[in-house]
């Protein structure tokens, strides 16, 4: 992909000067520090200080001129508009979608090199044992029955897609934004993970308008609208699924390649909306709202099925005759869409790419009913009481003001309190009551493993049938409400929807990778962030992000481009050794650490993880590394003073036992009295452990305290807590 930038039309001053149109680097690092971080009218305020009359002022005089020279920066997908028009109904304004091929931008992001250390292009097998292990997509079963229906050679390119509405302001005009974003299944999961590392890109912005019709088919219009804006961006995509496409790859050699749909991270009213499928039915499954409760894994609501029933549906009835059409689609559990973007795409269906999504499905699912169950269970203020009085501790986040107050939170937040929620509600609700509380939330923890095996899908199903063993303890008890009164049913499509996830996980792999707290990011970095460089106004708001968001991308490009033809440094990133530790997933750190570990600190995005395993202590298997203050907290202490102190009534005998067994097991004898001993003390210090998952990466270190804990006249507990 760099190597385009060789062929631009400005390339043959960039022979001469690497960061032409700038007069230098230093220049091009002040320009693009000025683009990023201020605001037109600020850059403008800047060039104009008194400060340049006694200096030399850099070659760009004006903002506007700025703004140009970055905007001639190379951009390898183009933006474009185009109007749409559904004939027969009118809108409160014009239809225009913003937009660019879907084709191309997977095209930039399969030969981007870099990522090349950082993609996987056929599928294998990981075995643990005789543990067929699914991580990534490419290890799991629909990479291998896709692989097998491609010509031999044929190399997979796995789309992944984003969408989601989100409102840019609340007082200024209720302006809203619906973009829809792309990634491929090829890049690694850590880096697809992380908005900051540029796996993702945005392909559209849907356009939000109001028709002039009946409220009634307001929504049917609007899908309609949204489907058929998916069929222009992603045409060629599709195409490309079935007949296949040339790519260059990282490594600049040519690929045969096919672009199936595998995922589309969405939450459930847009799930919904994707599959076809009424409110009252699962988009996943053939369950409807009667059956949502029951934890039975229902047969798959497919592709096929979904399309054959809107052609009988349109053999009687004319699909714009929007009063007939939707009321016989909701007769059997459909939307009214009748020519949904799926329909051509090869292999795509929705009861496979509508992948189990953490955030909204666990994460806010907990929030709207586990957390509304308790509270009605034991109360608020208990609940509130019991959080308050917790100890703070390092990795766990202490609530002050307790929990039941607060009406919107994060995904980090519902984690937070998911792991101290079972013991918080202990002793104040019934045994039964806790046994369902505690099956869901053992469901929660083991979705988000990075890696499965049959071992951990066999404990997530059967966390779920404990879970429907004990419900009957939450109506018991009158939590689960309605608005008026206490409800008997789980009719909850959330709660359907969790059936699915083993057979996710055969499919597709981990879940973790097609979490939406990704795309819950990428829509402030590519809604709201931009909203406060831009004129602010509703009218060509999409068309001002679009133009920023071309000048960041470009300017990211031609950053790396730059530094690396300016020290002579190849533009392909080759492959290195697969057996070195991982202690970083920033792909370009990486990448430029190898090559120019001077400008390590030139590359923007997470860093790396401090190694403990290079000067810390090690275990004896050296697989945990400990790092220790070189300043002590106490420099001599008697272990009858630590047991003082500590409140450690055993800790001299458990002491003299250790060095004991220790000596022994080395073939030594050693002598130890605690009454003379004197000891170095830390209150803290810090672990580090490879992932469990994948030993290869060094996982970040984590504060082990053990500090003396205060005096508390409310606390009834007589032991120390140690983290």
């Amino acid at each position: 992909m760099l190597n385009k930038l060789e062929d631009d039309e400005y390339a043959y001053r960039c022979k001469e000067n690497t960061y032409y149109p700038f007069h230098d680097e230093a220049e091009w690092q002040l320009g693009k520090f000025l683009v990023e971080n201020l605001t037109q009218t600020q850059i403008a305020k800047f060039l104009k200080l008194t400060w340049f009359n006694t200096r030399a002022r850099p070659s760009f005089t004006s903002k506007d001129q700025l703004i140009g020279w970055m905007d001639t920066l190379p951009c390898f997908t183009e933006w474009k508009v185009s109007k749409i028009a559904f004939t027969g109904y009118k809108t409160t304004q014009p239809i225009e979608l913003i937009w660019r091929d879907a084709l191309d931008v997977v095209k930039q992001l399969f030969s981007d090199p870099t990522f090349a250390n950082h993609m996987t292009f056929d599928p294998h097998v990981v075995q643990a044992g005789d543990q067929h292990e699914y991580g990534d997509y490419m290890s799991a079963d629909m990479a291998w029955k896709i692989q097998d229906h491609l010509p031999v050679g044929a190399t997979q390119v796995p789309i992944i897609l984003g969408s989601d509405k989100t409102p840019v302001t609340r007082v200024t005009g209720g302006l809203e934004m619906h973009p829809v974003f792309i990634t491929i299944g090829n890049i690694d999961s850590e880096v697809r993970s992380k908005a900051t590392l540029r796996a993702w890109r945005c392909v559209g912005y849907m356009p939000i308008v109001k028709f002039k019709v009946h409220p009634d088919y307001q929504t049917i219009l609007q899908a309609r609208l949204w489907h058929k804006c998916m069929d222009l961006i992603l045409a060629n995509l599709k195409a490309a699924a079935a007949e296949g496409c040339f790519m260059s790859d990282p490594f600049q050699y040519i690929c045969y390649v096919f672009t199936p749909l595998i995922a589309h991270v969405c939450d459930l009213p847009e799930a919904s909306m994707i599959a076809a499928t009424s409110k009252s039915a699962s988009p996943l499954t053939m369950a409807t709202q009667k059956a949502f409760g029951d934890g039975t894994l229902h047969p798959p609501r497919t592709g096929r099925h979904t399309l054959q029933l809107i052609v009988d549906i349109s053999k009687t009835i004319d699909p714009w005759d929007l009063d007939k059409f939707q009321k016989a689609a909701k007769a059997v559990y459909l939307s009214g869409v009748h020519m949904p973007f799926w329909r051509d795409w090869k292999y795509a269906c929705p009861s496979v790419f509508l992948a189990g999504e953490i955030l909204h499905t666990c994460h806010k699912f907990f929030f709207d009913h586990l957390l509304n169950w308790i509270k009605e269970a034991m109360g608020k203020h208990e609940l509130d009481a019991r959080f308050t009085i917790q100890h703070k501790r390092v990795g766990t986040r202490h609530f002050a003001k307790g929990v039941t107050h607060v009406k919107q939170m994060t995904g980090c937040e519902h984690r937070d309190i998911q792991h101290t929620i079972v013991t918080s509600i202990a002793g104040a609700t019934p045994p039964r009551f806790i046994h369902a509380i505690r099956a869901l939330i053992d469901f929660i923890c083991l979705t988000q493993n990075p890696v499965h095996s049959p071992d951990s899908l066999k404990s997530m199903a059967q966390a779920l049938v404990d879970f429907h063993s004990f419900k009957d303890a939450i109506v018991d008890v009158e939590a689960r409400r309605g608005k008026n009164s206490a409800k008997e049913d789980f009719f909850i499509p959330k709660l359907e929807l969790l059936q699915s996830f083993c057979r996710t996980v055969e499919r597709l792999g981990s879940l973790m990778q097609f979490s939406a707290d990704v795309t819950e990011r990428l829509l402030i970095t590519h809604c709201k962030d931009l909203f406060s460089r831009t004129s602010r106004q509703s009218k060509d708001f999409a068309l001002q992000c679009v133009r920023i968001l071309n000048r960041q991308e470009a300017m990211e490009i031609f950053d790396l481009f730059a530094l690396l033809h300016s020290r002579g440094t190849s533009l392909v990133n080759a492959i290195h050794a697969k057996d070195e530790d991982i202690i970083t997933t920033n792909p370009a750190l990486s990448w430029v650490s190898r090559v120019l570990p001077d400008e390590a600190k030139s590359v923007h995005g997470p860093r790396p993880v401090r190694n403990h395993f290079l000067k810390g202590i090690l275990s004896g298997d050296a697989l945990t590394a400990f790092q220790l203050n070189v300043t002590l907290d106490y420099k001599s202490l008697s272990p009858v003073e630590i047991r003082t102190k500590y409140s450690l009534p055993d800790f001299d005998i458990t002491l003299t036992n250790f060095i004991h067994h220790s000596s022994q097991s080395v073939g030594e004898h050693s002598l130890w009295d605690s009454k003379y001993g004197r000891l170095s003390t830390w209150n803290k210090f810090r672990l580090q452990l490879h992932s469990a998952f994948q030993p290869r990466i060094i996982m970040p270190s984590r504060v082990i305290q053990a500090y003396p804990r205060p005096y508390c006249k409310n606390d009834t507990l007589n032991t120390y807590n140690y983290r």
